[in-house]
């Protein structure tokens, strides 16, 4: 039943609107995805795909003058080196497509969660406006993970070029590759909530960043180990438990093929394989992304009780923004959510007013500041946790 305050418990979506345990975060992302399969499963197949077919690619190239004679199952299986620079590859590039996948399920996700209506294309309506700054913000946050990687290692690589002796490039590589992942991973999982934070906030490119590391500030560890299981899980589905069906048919009816149409089969195979795998593992990472950033926005800031504590539901809000919501309908809006639907209505890429409420304090002219409504006396929590 709704309480005192107008805040309707039934309201919630896929997750509880509170803060969250890592269970009902990676609970909540394959719920997100069972509610609304067709979107999300639709989006993760167009990332999947371009994403498996570069790689593809990259291992035809990869082997060079060579691919004929060696680009199948068995010959890729036997080279470890060539399956683990393919690997990373691989991972790079899904790694990039989770990103954006997290910013363009994060619309739905917050949707759902203050339990406002999402018709089929709302998510194209409201990423579209920022594509592109999702684009670079997912291309930024990559560039600068892999250059902490590789500046450790310079020294490494420029002894080996050298041709210097054997116990300088060990030491090198001891001393410079634990501090290069130790780094890459640091700064990924500080910049991770940017993806997010650039579409449910409109921010800059730069402003973004600034969002990411105010959110991870304190939190840094409760992300890393959220995130790590989170791969764990990811690896272990996409790369063993959904592609074992691919992998037998490659390796009987074309693990001896070494070239022409057999060959080609074979990597088609493979590849299809990976497509349907990752197509449905990349959502879930995404997902628990995008609650992450829902779960800091709470945590540090109180997202939920700011909207608890005004009084007033969150789909009241976004149907007052509505053009088409009724005189009656409209009469039963607080005023202070008509103002704020009328923020909303301002910009040509928020016009039901959804996204003025993701929009920090500071971000929001005329927004009314936690501090001055004090929250309902019988609010489930009685303050902010950081």
């Amino acid at each position: 039943m709704p309480g005192p305050d107008g805040w309707d418990e039934g309201a919630d979506g896929d997750v509880p609107f509170r803060p969250m345990s890592i269970s009902e975060m990676l609970d909540g992302a394959i719920a997100g995805i069972r509610r609304r399969p067709r979107i999300t499963l639709g989006l993760s197949v167009a990332v999947s795909t371009v994403i498996q077919v570069l790689v593809t690619v990259a291992t035809y190239y990869f082997i060079g003058d060579q691919a004929d004679g060696e680009v199948t199952p068995g010959a890729l299986l036997e080279s470890v080196g060539s399956q683990l620079i393919l690997g990373a590859i691989g991972l790079a590039l899904s790694a990039y497509g989770i990103l954006l996948l997290s910013g363009l399920l994060a619309p739905l996700l917050g949707r759902g969660l203050l339990g406002t209506p999402v018709p089929p294309r709302q998510a194209w309506r409201d990423v579209r406006p920022r594509l592109g700054r999702l684009v670079a913000v997912a291309a930024l946050i990559m560039v600068v993970s892999l250059l902490a990687l590789l500046l450790p290692i310079v020294p490494f690589l420029l002894l080996v070029a050298a041709g210097a002796h054997p116990a300088l490039d060990v030491l090198a590589a001891i001393a410079g590759f634990p501090v290069g992942v130790g780094l890459m991973v640091w700064l990924y999982m500080l910049l991770v909530l940017a993806a997010p934070a650039v579409v449910m906030e409109r921010e800059t490119v730069g402003g973004a960043f600034r969002r990411a590391r105010a959110l991870s500030r304190g939190r840094w560890l409760r992300t890393c180990g959220t995130l790590l299981l989170t791969l764990l899980i990811t690896l272990f589905m996409g790369f063993f438990a959904l592609r074992i069906p691919f992998l037998i048919v490659q390796l009987v009816f074309f693990g001896d093929a070494s070239h022409g149409t057999a060959m080609v089969l074979g990597l088609a195979v493979d590849t299809v394989g990976r497509i349907v795998s990752w197509s449905i593992m990349l959502p879930f990472d995404a997902g628990v992304i995008a609650l992450l950033y829902v779960d800091r926005r709470m945590r540090r800031e109180g997202f939920d009780l700011e909207l608890r504590s005004r009084g007033r539901s969150a789909a009241a809000i976004i149907a007052a923004a509505s053009p088409a919501a009724s005189a009656p309908a409209d009469s039963a809006v607080p005023d202070s959510a008509r103002a704020t639907a009328g923020r909303g209505r301002s910009g040509d890429d928020d016009p039901d007013g959804f996204f003025d409420l993701w929009r920090p304090y500071a971000a929001a002219p005329g927004a009314l500041a936690p501090a001055a409504v004090p929250p309902p006396s019988n609010a489930p929590r009685t303050g902010v946790t950081s």
